[in-house]
């Protein structure tokens, strides 16, 4: 592995490199933070695929392409004189150290939980007047929702038995059904969300990520989905051709083949 000092030449050539991008390069000279937004995104959900396929190589491609990006966002605004990217990584240590009292202080704590929870309260007295100011609008849903569960958990709002949050699932898939069952279309939608919301929450209380939870299983179906279209291909049949019978057979036979 590279010594401390090698990162820090490592990180001053990169600064380096942007300088000269920034200067020489037709397109990198024309961006904006408003151009880079979408962008940066793309590469963000690039490494999130990176992980969940356990690819290490890529892992470290995605991670190289977001730094540079944050750097490129640094550049752009010391160019307007409103911060450079020492101020980025100044604010980011001085906001470690201080909602770190127990690693950088006298503190005590006795598990991660009490670590999460000092931090949300550390976060009330920085100017986060309310406890789920700090959500991103822009998230998606699931992954919002399960934000949202863990900074209220945070201040003490959560089930004292993880087991009673099926009640509360099979209540919301009652209520779906209900909705169902007297066609009131215009209260089905609310009913699923609220029975999604309940099933996000059980998840969280049994320690798991439901948005990478559900991706691994999209991956798990479409690599399923791919193997039953190609044994239709191969015996010269369109997938649209095959009976729902012969569809659960190939399924089936994918299940066995591709664990």
């Amino acid at each position: 592995m590279n010594t401390k000092q090698q990162k820090m030449e490592a990180f001053g050539r990169l600064l380096d490199v942007m300088d000269e991008l920034r200067e020489k390069c037709p397109w990198d000279r024309i961006q904006t933070m408003e151009s880079l937004r979408n962008l940066t995104i793309e590469e963000t959900y690039e490494l999130a695929d990176a992980i969940l396929e356990n690819n290490l190589e890529e892992v470290r491609k995605e991670l190289g392409d977001i730094i540079l990006h944050i750097v490129f966002y640094a550049k752009i605004a010391s160019e307007e004189g409103l911060f450079d990217i020492a101020d980025v990584l100044d604010g980011i240590n001085k906001k470690l150290v201080y909602r770190h009292p127990h690693v950088f202080g006298n503190r005590k704590v006795k598990d991660a939980g009490e670590v999460i929870e000092n931090w949300e309260e550390i976060k009330m007295t920085e100017g986060n007047k309310r406890v789920l100011s700090g959500v991103p609008v822009s998230l998606p849903a699931m992954i919002k929702a399960h934000r949202i569960q863990d900074k209220v958990r945070a201040v003490g709002f959560d089930w004292d038995n993880r087991d009673d949050v099926w009640e509360k699932v099979r209540e919301e898939l009652n209520e779906v059904r209900t909705e169902i069952l007297n066609n009131r279309r215009e209260q089905l939608e609310s009913e699923f969300g609220d029975l999604l919301f309940s099933i996000i929450n059980a998840a969280r209380l049994y320690q798991i990520e439901p948005e990478t939870a559900l991706e691994k299983t999209n991956k798990k179906f479409i690599r399923r989905f791919n193997y039953l279209e190609d044994k239709a291909r191969e015996s010269g049949l369109n997938i649209k051709d095959l009976e729902i019978g012969e569809m659960e057979a190939l399924w089936d036979e994918a299940k066995s083949e591709l664990k």
